[in-house]
């Protein structure tokens, strides 16, 4: 009966589990959650047109999978619900690409009961949910911008909008347009903002010989916030000439140019105006503030060369240049020319080419040419060598990138002017330097500088590879586009 009673004593006296003065790990784990009110799922916006995650309340930035910036932007969104504990390490988990799911390891520390520090490691999920940014919306409704640069060029010929395109697709300045328009004797870039539409006004101003114009119109008004909402205008106009363009320049230009001949040879157009005087061989340049000073003309353009066959040659060694005579070329020949055409014969600048200005055929009406001697006007200038078209295009084994813009009609003469613009960039070393050449992958390349009638070739040295968004290297989706 007494040992009955001690048993019974016994038991009345052993402390319950949850009321022990101190407890073991596992079961302070099992007990307390320290990761209690730190959500498992959360989820984040992302825009497919322009890959980049919104980082409340409205920036959005460019991330890598995996990389720190996404860490950093996936651990704000837990910033509020992890002010309780001390978070000691968090990293990625794998999950497949097309998933939408990108899962964290997250370690955190937390002072529980009697000064114990309990450490957890758990996983967060987080959704991708699609959302368009505002940027992208702005494309897709294609009337919604802040600025548009407006880019004219009064000529015939769009020679230098094809290398203006060349510069711009280089240099990337296409990649913050919310649209390109191409219209008659121009192409429009509209802005989603007037900071990158002066961007592009700069970059125009040094490349090419042009003015521009600024204008803005009132769109709307905010009387309580007194903010305005303006729609900017840039109207850029590119001097009216082109290479392989004869103009005639006034006396008191050609007088401070060195006493150059009034009749020139636009040779190329750059950041100026390069000429050359037929008849001695001097060079000079002229850029936009001079031009838009002393204005000239185009005389012909190049669909009215004409193909002349050079009978003889005969070279001028010892050509006398007046006074105050400025620097003259040393890539081309001075050349008494017997031309198959009524046997013209004159003191002309020849490339050892024969498409041929006529001057004694031309009906020309121009301001300073009227007022020239007649015996100072050349009767036909050489401009350039003429070769077998459709073999150069055969030949071609490279090929030029193009912006991607709308058209509001094709002009029938727009691929001819192309294949020139080609011909040019395979004949001028300096002005394809600022060009970035593909190599063609559907044409077998041949390393030679010269076709076989000595029509001249870019060479492999001077093209790049096209990479693709197929490629091995980049996978479906990647950017892969090279300078």
């Amino acid at each position: 009966m007494l040992c009955k009673m001690l048993i019974g004593i016994a038991l009345n006296n052993i402390l319950c589990g949850n009321c022990r003065p101190y407890m073991c790990v596992s079961c302070l784990r099992n007990k307390v959650d320290i990761s209690e009110g730190i959500p498992k799922q959360v989820t984040i916006h992302f825009c497919r047109q322009c890959e980049r995650y919104l980082q409340p309340p409205g920036t959005w930035l460019q991330c890598a999978l995996e990389s720190r910036e996404l860490l950093t932007l996936c651990l704000k969104k837990l910033k509020a619900s992890m002010a309780k504990v001390r978070l000691i390490d968090a990293g990625f988990l794998w999950t497949e690409p097309h998933s939408k799911r990108i899962k964290m390891k997250l370690t955190i520390q937390k002072e529980v009961m009697n000064g114990a520090i309990l450490q957890q490691v758990f996983v967060v999920e987080f959704v991708i949910q699609p959302q368009m940014c505002e940027d992208c919306h702005r494309v897709e409704a294609k009337d919604f911008w802040k600025a548009v640069v407006q880019v004219r060029q009064k000529t015939v010929h769009k020679k230098t909008f094809y290398y203006l395109e060349q510069l711009i697709l280089k240099h990337k300045l296409h990649q913050n347009t919310v649209r390109i328009k191409e219209i008659h004797e121009g192409i429009d870039f509209y802005y989603a903002s007037k900071q990158h539409a002066q961007k592009m006004v700069d970059f125009l101003q040094c490349t090419v010989p042009c003015r521009s114009k600024a204008s803005q119109r009132l769109i709307s008004h905010d009387v309580h916030s007194n903010t305005y909402n303006y729609k900017s205008t840039f109207s850029m106009e590119i001097v009216p000439v082109c290479k392989d363009n004869v103009v005639c320049l006034s006396p008191r230009l050609a007088q401070s140019l060195g006493n150059m001949g009034q009749v020139c040879v636009c040779i190329r157009v750059t950041s100026s105006i390069h000429m050359i005087d037929p008849n001695t061989l001097q060079i000079a340049e002229v850029d936009g503030n001079t031009f838009w000073r002393h204005p000239f003309s185009s005389l012909c353009s190049p669909r009215q060369l004409e193909e002349f066959m050079v009978m003889d040659i005969d070279i001028i060694r010892d050509q006398k240049l007046g006074a105050g005579a400025g620097l003259t070329s040393n890539k081309v020949k001075l050349l008494h020319t017997p031309v198959n055409n009524n046997s013209l014969n004159n003191t002309v600048a020849t490339f050892d080419f024969n498409n041929v200005f006529d001057f004694a055929n031309a009906n020309i009406n121009d301001e300073f040419l009227n007022k020239m001697n007649p015996h100072h006007v050349p009767d036909v200038v050489l401009i350039k060598k003429s070769y077998d078209r459709m073999k150069r295009v055969k030949n071609r084994v490279w090929k030029l990138r193009e912006l991607d813009r709308e058209r509001d009609a094709t002009d029938t003469d727009d691929e001819r002017q192309y294949t020139e613009f080609l011909e040019d960039l395979e004949e001028d070393e300096m002005l394809r330097k600022n060009v970035n050449i593909f190599r063609d992958a559907s044409k077998i390349p041949v390393e030679s500088e010269t076709d076989d009638d000595g029509a001249p070739r870019i060479s492999l040295a001077e093209m790049m590879e096209d990479l693709s968004l197929s490629d091995s290297t980049g996978g479906a989706g990647a950017d892969m586009m090279t300078d």
